[in-house]
């Protein structure tokens, strides 16, 4: 005799519960021919609601041929596809009662609807016509099966499947919709009264749009627990405890998988309630980029400070707030019950300078204030509370900018802690790369007499020498070169306390200031010099003599021309010269007259004693003074300067404040520069303590505001759409077109050395020196490049053929 084998047996049992559930179900539907109705009834929306249980469709005879289990699974089966129904006719609702209304009057003005629309309903489209398929399949299952549907677990599998992108889109979406809802609520008493027009449809039940809106957040939870009832009341032996456990697995595991997105989504109403309730000081710009998508929240909560009046100490109760860009000190005032503005008393510090204390003081105790209401002891009868102070301060003001701020417990004072010490990362656009080291080193102050005899001494001026594998640096003994990467330099010329140095490669021209004058070699016989192919004599015999008792010059590219420029202080007043570089090949000339290369621009121009700086802006020169900034025509100097300043304050009056105010600020600063915004006309002016935007005419712009720098700058450098501003400690990096501190890096006796050239072009570095190690009485002076990092870098201009391209090869 034969035996079977264990998958046979197996197959064969499944069959024969499939046929007798068959057998069962025929035997019930022909008891239940009069239900038919009933069911149609159901499905269509027709049957009174006490009437929708399963019970109530099956006749008395077909519940007493199954057992107590298999009726308490039926009525779950028969729930899911009730509460199936219930849903898609919830989300239809919405369609014809709030969607459509909104479109067609006037709750939300119609420019700003759809957005609207978008963001408080989101994707519930999408998710209806997933339910739309579902709901159509299982009422087809249940036409086919009723009473005894055998099972619905296959269809909720395949559509489970389906609508897992739609849902987590509109999950993680829930609090963002929810808040833009709630922020209409408040603004608009249009938007109100719609609401209430929509709650007088019999459908809506007295249900609100919140209601509504959270109704695909609580769906799936909701199938998720009636499937887990459902398993609990199916046989071991039902098919449907193969499939039923993967459901309930894929749909607690995607439930699960949204619940950061909905905390992140709640954390961006709360930083858009906080965006939403500050209150500015007027007049200064700040730009904190509330509303960039990366911005978030990190902390926030209430503090306290303390401060003293007269002869008292009094208590002020804060709200501070935590970004990840800065950090807010905020005076909250209630407005109404649900209104709150928050003043900001501080200047808000960017986390680049902020800076932390001590952490671990002791207690202090703070006297509360008796409750309204408490009787006569209670308010006679001191009452204490013990306040935890930690101390913050700005990097640029130790002083002026430090605040002890107080915890109501050592738990959240250390919460705090954590929370500054985690959002104090490092960011970076501009990476600090130092060229060399410690080469460069000048005698400390108050070290021993000669201490610093023979060593090069402090850096003054630095530049690249027509590529950027060579660079060239000017410090009091001389100026040196070396390849880049290379701590070891060759000394070039030694000259008199060099302070500026501007290397022309299209033209081949080298020029130097120093104390005996301004002076041109070739740069040609610069960068064989600089390889050790030529001898000195060789290079001083290229040496041409520009001018002496020259103050300042600057030279570069304006236009189309390759100029230099020059300020020389003549009997009582200060000259400025232009001239355009020429190539006459062997040209000399003698000591006392202009260098052959160089042809003049006519008479010079007579310019404030005090002249300091010259930039170039489009075809026109800028000239800087303690007296403001004035416009120059390089190539007619005759012409004098143009009598418009920047900014042009002449429609500055008693009925234009912020224009007014704004005027004495800038005649405080110290002008350094003028820019122009990328893709505006606008032009940013910039001086050491402040910055404001004006349009092409030079007309205060932006309401006049301004913008304030955290640290007073000496210098800037511009690259790209960034302006880059420098102090002795600090520098910042700040967008041109709204003035958005991006970046900060700090240091000791920074400067910038790079300063001769005119209209740098993206190939150009930016150089500054800093202060270094401090040995045996010497200092070590640095030289530093900002490189961009990888993610800012722009396209670079095609590099200009010169004599210094065959060297590249070497």
């Amino acid at each position: 005799m034969s035996s079977a084998s264990p998958r046979g047996i197996e197959a064969t049992f499944v069959r024969s519960a499939q046929s007798t559930v068959r057998d069962l179900s025929s035997e019930l539907s022909d008891l239940t021919i009069d239900y038919e109705e009933a069911l149609r009834k159901f499905q269509s929306g027709e049957l009174h609601d006490d009437d929708e249980e399963w019970y109530r469709l099956v006749p008395p005879e077909a519940r007493q041929v199954l057992g107590p289990n298999e009726v308490q699974r039926q009525s779950i089966l028969f729930e899911i596809i009730k509460s199936e129904k219930d849903y898609v006719k919830d989300l239809e609702l919405v369609r014809e009662v709030f969607i459509d209304p909104l479109i067609n009057t006037s709750a939300v003005p119609q420019q700003r609807a759809k957005g609207f629309i978008r963001e408080v309903f989101s994707n519930m489209d999408k998710i209806l016509d997933h339910h739309h398929r579902q709901l159509a399949a299982l009422f087809e299952r249940q036409r086919d099966q009723h009473p005894l549907v055998q099972s619905l677990s296959d269809i909720i599998l395949d559509n489970s499947l389906r609508f897992q992108n739609e849902y987590e889109e509109y999950i993680k979406h829930y609090p963002l919709a929810e808040a833009r809802h709630r922020s209409e609520m408040r603004r608009s008493q249009r938007y109100q009264y719609f609401l209430q027009q929509c709650s007088l449809d019999p459908r809506v039940r007295k249900r609100d749009l919140i209601t509504f809106l959270s109704r695909p957040v609580t769906r799936l939870p909701r199938l998720l627990l009636l499937l887990e009832n459902a398993k609990k009341h199916t046989e071991p032996d039902h098919p449907d405890m193969d499939t039923i456990p993967l459901v309930i697995q894929i749909l607690s595991d995607f439930i699960k998988s949204t619940q950061p997105g909905i905390a992140a989504s709640e954390d961006k109403v709360k930083f858009w309630n906080l965006c939403e309730s500050l209150n500015y000081q007027k007049g200064e710009i700040i730009d904190l980029d509330l509303y960039d998508e990366s911005r978030s929240l990190i902390f926030q909560g209430p503090l306290s400070r303390r401060y003293k009046t007269n002869m008292d100490l009094h208590w002020a109760d804060l709200h501070v707030a935590l970004l990840d860009n800065y950090l807010l000190l905020l005076k909250p005032e209630a407005r109404s019950s649900t209104v709150t503005k928050n003043h900001v008393v501080s200047r808000p510090i960017p986390l680049e300078y902020l800076r932390l204390g001590l952490f671990d003081g002791p207690a202090e105790s703070r006297k509360e204030k008796a409750e309204e209401g408490s009787g006569i002891l209670e308010r006679v009868r001191s009452r204490y509370r013990q306040m935890y102070p930690f101390t913050i301060y700005h990097a640029s003001s130790k002083m002026s900018r430090r605040y002890t701020l107080y915890a109501t417990s050592e738990t959240l004072r250390q919460k705090w802690r954590a929370a500054l010490e985690e959002a104090l990362g490092i960011r970076e656009l501009f990476a600090p790369h130092v060229l060399t080291q410690s080469f460069f080193r000048f005698a400390a102050l108050g070290a021993a007499y000669g201490v610093g005899k023979g060593y090069t001494g402090r850096i003054n001026a630095a530049t690249e020498l027509g590529s950027n594998r060579f660079i060239a640096v000017a410090c009091t003994s001389g100026i040196y070169t070396a390849r880049r990467g290379e701590q070891s330099f060759r000394k070039l010329l030694t000259l008199p306390n060099p302070t500026c140095m501007v290397a022309l490669p299209a033209v081949s021209k080298f020029f130097v200031l120093h104390e005996d004058g301004l002076y041109s070699y070739s740069l040609d016989l610069i960068a064989r010099a600089a390889l050790g192919f030529t001898t000195p004599q060789t290079l001083d015999a290229s040496m041409e003599v520009i001018a002496e008792g020259v103050i300042m010059f600057r030279a570069g590219r304006i236009g189309n021309r390759h100029m230099v420029l020059y300020t020389v202080k003549r009997f009582l007043q200060v000259y400025l010269y232009a001239y355009e570089v020429v190539d006459v090949p062997g040209a000399r000339q003698s000591t006392y007259s202009v260098a052959s290369s160089l042809r003049s621009f006519g008479d010079p121009l007579v310019v404030p004693k005090d002249t300091y700086n010259i930039s170039v802006l489009s075809r026109r020169i800028v000239i800087y003074s303690e007296k403001g900034i004035f416009l120059a025509d390089p190539t007619n100097l005759g012409l004098g300067l143009k009598t418009t300043m920047l900014p042009d304050f002449s429609s500055a009056d008693d009925d234009n404040l912020p224009m007014a105010g704004l005027k004495v600020r800038c005649a405080a600063a110290k002008p350094l520069g003028v820019l122009r915004c990328p893709n505006s006309d606008e032009l940013l002016v910039i001086y050491d303590e402040l910055g404001c935007y004006t349009d092409k005419h030079g007309v205060p712009a932006r309401s006049s505001g301004y913008l304030r720098w955290e640290t007073k700058a000496v210098s800037y450098a511009h690259r790209g759409d960034y302006v880059i501003l420098f102090s002795p400690e600090f520098v910042e990096v700040r967008t041109v077109h709204t003035g958005k501190l991006v970046q900060v890096v700090e240091g000791a006796d920074m400067r910038r050395v790079d300063v001769g050239l005119l209209n740098p072009d993206m190939d150009n570095a930016t150089l500054f020196a800093m202060r270094g190690k401090e040995e045996r009485g010497l200092v070590q002076d640095m030289v530093v490049e900002l490189v961009e990092t990888a993610e800012l870098r722009t396209p670079r201009a095609s590099e200009v053929p010169g004599a210094w391209d065959e060297f590249d090869i070497l």
